[in-house]
């Protein structure tokens, strides 16, 4: 293929991608990213990725596109708006509400972006030939540093990718391509000496400028992490129960962002603030109908009832005491012993104890044993 040819087939794609709802692409070669294994290395070492073992297991492959595929030539990256309407840090203003990050306020977007990224992967391969191969974080891909490499923008000192245009609500994508394809230049970091996204963290999760600990980062805590939150991050989640959207919003680089223009991605009415008295009645039935094709799903009822105590432990709001007890006979031990915390939260110590005497000596687990006999000291 012809320089001249190369240039057409990537103004089609261009033309395309935004005609189907994507608001940038850019293009880099597979071999782009030599700094980030060390940078992917450095992560694992330091233990950065707490329970996520697929990360240490998938490092090498993850370390370079050409790993994964080492016919691969062009890496496509795309970028999806998901910009909310509201500032998601008001949020912090109404405890007895839920907060969900807003990428979770409607549907997956992997399901979204996948069928418009095979769109263009065939379309790809009709223009220009080669193989192509897509991946929506579904695949051990560094999306980041590619998207940086494309110049779709920067990595900011939250290690997430801000744009100029998009500001930092955007999703990512990737087209490996065996073509040689017209490239585009890297962006810079405009980041300057702004720190606003690791002062307003409230569990101190950035050890230092562009590094993440997922140990104390409540989007781990509250999605990824199994079993009881630790302690000391429970009051510092506030009213969060899926992610944290704090380091994205305060970030000034927004100010350029706008609302998402796919109307799959635009939040429901119903997970803009809901209430945490509702939730906390779900079954698994009621949990999966509510939260059918959200991401949210993923987490399963019972982590999910875990997050929503924690916030109703953090709220203060004595009307959601009767939500609260109803857990405390829960099925699964992980739910019962964070009920007990949020008991001891919004009740006297008396009250307290009165609850703690009539279930304590039935109670098998000695992780919810452990949570009475901490009582309202937590």
């Amino acid at each position: 293929m012809t320089e001249k040819q190369a240039a057409r087939v990537k103004a089609d794609l261009i033309k395309r991608a935004r005609a189907i709802g994507f608001d940038d692409i850019r293009i880099t070669t597979a071999d782009a990213i030599p700094l980030a294994p060390e940078r992917l290395h450095h992560f694992i070492e330091q233990g950065y990725h707490a329970t996520m073992e697929w990360m240490p297991e998938t490092e090498l492959r993850r370390s370079s596109p050409l790993e994964l595929w080492p016919e691969a030539r062009s890496v496509i990256m795309l970028a999806m708006n998901y910009g909310p309407d509201i500032d998601p840090m008001e949020m912090r203003e109404k405890p007895d509400k839920a907060h969900i990050s807003v990428y979770a306020r409607n549907r997956d977007y992997h399901d979204i972006m996948k069928g418009k990224m095979k769109e263009l992967a065939s379309l790809l391969v009709s223009k220009g030939g080669g193989d192509v191969k897509v991946f929506v974080d579904t695949a051990p891909v560094m999306e980041k540093p590619l998207a940086y490499s494309a110049g779709l923008g920067w990595q900011g000192k939250h290690s997430n990718l801000v744009s100029r245009e998009l500001g930092s609500w955007f999703f990512l994508a990737a087209i490996f391509s065996t073509l040689d394809l017209p490239l585009d230049e890297p962006e810079v970091d405009h980041c300057g000496n702004c720190k606003r996204c690791l002062t307003v963290c409230p569990t101190k999760a950035f050890p230092a400028p562009y590094q993440v600990d997922a140990n104390r980062c409540i989007s781990y805590l509250t999605i990824e992490h199994h079993g009881p939150i630790p302690l000391e991050f429970r009051k510092p989640i506030g009213n969060r129960i899926y992610g944290c959207d704090d380091c994205l919003s305060v970030c000034p680089w927004n100010k350029f962002a706008q609302s998402a223009s796919e109307a799959k991605l635009q939040a429901r009415e119903d997970l803009m603030e809901p209430a945490l008295a509702d939730l906390l009645q779900m079954d698994d039935p009621s949990f999966r109908k509510f939260f059918s094709g959200s991401p949210v799903k993923r987490i399963g009822r019972n982590r999910f009832i875990r997050n929503c105590l924690i916030a109703a432990g953090n709220s203060a709001e004595e009307k959601l005491i009767p939500r609260v007890l109803e857990h405390l006979q829960d099925e699964d031990e992980t739910v019962r012993a964070t009920a007990v915390w949020a008991l001891a939260q919004l009740v006297s110590e008396a009250d307290f104890e009165m609850h703690k005497s009539a279930v304590i000596a039935d109670e098998p687990s000695e992780v919810v044993r452990a949570e009475w006999e901490q009582g309202t000291s937590s």
